[in-house]
């Protein structure tokens, strides 16, 4: 019979929540910072006098471009030295230069201040998987790493909320001070509470085996990964899922505002309630349930987001077809409920699925995958779509760019089930959950 281990030392559970709390915090003020120009899009856009094609620019392309290709080389760091003091070196760049967006006078200067938040927050979520890993064992961290990306709906919920309502009374460039500055504190923080982990210590080995082996050459991984049909159609499933995602949250701001008749105001207090309560809720769901129905089938890794996203279809029909801002944000609350329930599964699946050394790599992978596709392309997509329906629906052309959406939907639903296919006969996934 063969005999297993673990070869952390235990730490108690106290605080390892702090330790993945804190992270969400950290998480929070990277969404937050990252989603605060889709919130001030219409001031902006006026402002500065630019077009929705720009907007979906500066918010997905030009973020996305140097957010995927920095994330690789800060992983290969990550698997080699500190994460944490990495992590902290990464928010202080990213808070720092998200204030910097408020000096923008032009699309120039703050498509390169948008370009170094981007190159910040390349170090804040790779590194995060791998410490979370080292802090759960396999079969709980689903639910870690679902506390961790509660980060996206607070932030954005936050960035809303804060955003909108410092631009109302001071103005959008107020705003960006006000959101970035303080996660230079929180870097500091973070040095201070947070402990580097033994890498791979919690996952089960067998007696007498070497424990973990060092990280590979990052070339090895990338070909690892590639040539894994699970994480390959994982990733390919999240960037699918996220060009939705993506696509829809950087324009929920201005179609509430200029279709719907919303008020600055208005949008930072009801929408930043709605895509807050709705986000956490769905986010954290979507890991609790990864981790229980996972245990009978692993297929509810990809079924839970292929499910998701079939309910979003009627959902986004109704927010297209809504005559007030109202009843736009009823419909609004169920995309913003689902369309998050991809990411705690596929970090589960992608974290179970290499050795301990390799983790802030794939993860690195997975989100270059997920943003180049995803943040790249969804608010690029519906801008433009915008843009060419502008002359014949005026005001009203980003309700073409959502409908637009719909295609992709049912793309990423294929995509989901192509998925599950491939995680029910992966047997090193198997092994590990």
């Amino acid at each position: 019979m063969t005999t297993a281990t673990t070869t952390a030392p235990k730490v108690s559970t106290g605080y390892r929540y702090l330790v993945v709390g804190l992270l969400a915090v950290v998480y929070t003020f990277n969404f937050m910072d990252r989603q605060i120009l889709a919130t001030l899009a219409e001031p902006i856009r006026k402002d500065l006098g630019l077009s929705d094609t720009a907007l979906g620019a500066l918010g997905g392309l030009t973020f996305a471009l140097f957010y995927t290709t920095f994330g690789l080389p800060v992983a290969w760091l990550s698997d080699r030295f500190k994460r944490v003091w990495i992590m902290a070196t990464a928010c202080s760049i990213w808070s720092l230069f998200t204030a910097g967006c408020g000096l923008a006078t032009n699309f120039t200067q703050l498509a390169l201040s948008r370009m170094m938040v981007a190159i910040g927050e390349a170090g804040g979520s790779p590194p995060s998987y791998s410490l979370i890993s080292d802090y759960f064992p396999a079969k709980q961290r689903g639910a870690g790493l679902a506390i961790y990306s509660l980060g996206v709906p607070l932030g954005t919920m936050l960035g809303v909320a804060l955003g909108a309502g410092v631009a109302a009374e001071h103005g959008w460039r107020v705003a960006f001070f006000v959101v970035g500055l303080p996660g230079i504190l929180l870097a500091l923080i973070m040095l201070l509470v947070v402990r580097e982990p033994k890498r791979g210590g919690l996952d089960v080995i067998a007696l007498g085996a070497e424990a973990h082996a060092p990280a590979p050459p990052v070339f090895q991984v990338l070909g690892e990964f590639l040539s894994n049909r699970t994480l390959l159609c994982t990733a390919i499933a999240c960037g699918l899922s996220a060009f939705v995602g993506y696509g829809m949250l950087n324009f929920n701001a201005p179609l509430l505002m200029r279709v719907k008749g919303m008020t600055l105001k208005e949008v930072s207090l009801y929408y930043s309630l709605v895509v807050g309560l709705t986000g956490v809720t769905g986010t954290f769901a979507s890991g609790w349930l990864a981790d229980k129905l996972s245990q009978t089938d692993r297929r509810w890794y990809s079924w839970i987001p292929a499910i998701a996203f079939t309910l979003t279809l009627p959902a986004l029909a109704g927010l297209i077809w809504a005559p007030t801002w109202q009843i736009a944000l009823m419909f609004l609350a169920i995309p913003a409920l689902l369309n998050n329930m991809y990411l705690a599964p596929a970090l589960a699946v992608v974290q179970n699925a290499v050795p301990p050394g390799q983790r802030t790599m794939a993860g690195a992978i997975l989100l270059f995958v997920l943003n180049l596709i995803g943040l790249g392309g969804g608010p690029l997509f519906v801008g433009r779509i915008s843009d060419i329906a502008k002359p014949q629906f005026h005001n009203h052309s980003l309700l073409a760019g959502y409908a637009a959406l719909a295609p992709v939907i049912v793309i990423a639903i294929i995509a989901h089930l192509v998925t599950a296919n491939s995680i029910a006969r992966d047997k090193r996934l198997a092994a590990a959950i």
